[in-house]
């Protein structure tokens, strides 16, 4: 769990120098080790009690590698017509 994007991306470019990128945050490092890099926010964003807003915020972090939290948002606050 990382404070901010700022942190989540130095982790994220740290771990990932020798290692393998995944999904949802996960990767693995040089070592074999896996890892999951995700700002603190993310999960407030996840867990929204608009449940449609959530499912937004769900499929937007499904897509991605490492993670946005902008773009989540933007997913997030998105409405469909």
């Amino acid at each position: 769990m990382c404070r901010d994007q700022e942190e989540a991306d130095h982790y994220w470019n740290r771990l990932t120098d020798g290692g393998e990128e995944s999904q949802c945050g996960w990767l693995k490092d040089r070592f074999g080790v896996s890892w999951q890099v995700i700002p603190t926010e993310m999960l407030s964003l996840l867990n929204d009690p608009d449940p449609a807003r959530a499912q937004r915020a769900t499929q937007a972090m499904l897509q991605m590698q490492r993670i946005d939290i902008a773009e989540i948002k933007r997913a997030a606050d998105s409405v469909s017509v």
